[in-house]
């Protein structure tokens, strides 16, 4: 039986009167690829903050592996979740390089500074800009790449530390369509491969779904609408549920979905 990174019992989030999250329960198993999707302030972030030991929540249990949050230094847990968001993405200077962008995760900071790495660090950081078809890039400086780039070079920084939970928040937001193709693909070689961490990627679109996704979650108004098998669980009732609106999910080697 495979061990799981993340468990969700009973979990709500409350800001003031406004519930973010609502008893939620959910387990993520290390062998699990998972798509979160919904609409605007279905309670996506919020989820992924969790995840992240960012934030504790109002009530329930977040496991996150092997250890209970609140009941442990959440400093311990993050450097072993590999996190990408638009929050991090701003505040990476734009004048730092992209090999030491990557390199830097392994003391879990933004950019170098005065701390030493081995050269196992620089070939790790190598391997991963390699990986994701962006090791031309290694010695430009972020403020000088694509937006399709900088998502690319922030996955490969979120894997530096051989995360054992991977979250990527929109991580095709902003992109054209060629940007969002080339990401695609790079997901799906990523999240196809035995040896990648368990993921949770979370996005407002079906057609960003790369292959190797496993598992889906449907949220709305912070309440889960379904969850399960990605191809029990995407379905038009579903997804119709999520968005408040008819639509009609289709696969065709690739997901989609439009107006019914």
């Amino acid at each position: 039986m495979t061990a799981a990174v993340a468990e969700l019992a009973g979990v709500t989030v409350t800001r003031g009167q406004a519930v973010l999250l609502d008893d939620i329960d959910l387990r993520i198993d290390e062998d699990q690829r998972w798509v979160v999707i919904g609409p605007n302030g279905a309670g996506k972030t919020t989820m992924l903050q969790l995840l992240a030991a960012q934030l504790y929540p109002s009530d329930g249990i977040v496991g996150l592996l092997g250890e209970v949050v609140g009941a442990v230094d959440v400093f311990e847990l993050r450097p072993r979740i590999g996190l990408t968001s638009s929050a991090l993405a701003e505040r990476i200077p734009a004048g730092e390089k992209v090999r030491d962008l990557v390199v830097s995760a392994a003391y879990a900071i933004v950019g170098r500074w005065r701390e030493e790495y081995d050269e196992f660090d620089f070939e790790r950081a190598d391997e991963l800009l390699a990986q994701f078809r962006i090791d031309h890039l290694a010695d430009r400086t972020f403020g000088t790449l694509s937006e399709g780039e900088r998502k690319r070079v922030q996955i490969a920084r979120a894997l530096m530390t051989d995360p054992e939970l991977l979250l990527l928040d929109e991580p095709a937001g902003g992109l054209d369509l060629a940007g969002r193709e080339a990401l695609v693909g790079a997901l799906a070689d990523l999240f196809t491969d035995p040896a990648a961490p368990a993921t949770v990627l979370v996005t407002h679109h079906v057609e960003e779904i790369p292959d190797g996704v496993t598992h889906c979650l449907l949220l709305n108004g912070g309440r889960v609408v379904a969850a399960g098998p990605l191809r029990d669980t995407l379905t038009s009732q579903n997804l119709s549920a999520a968005f408040d609106a008819p639509l009609q999910v289709t696969y065709d080697g690739r997901w989609s979905a439009r107006g019914a």
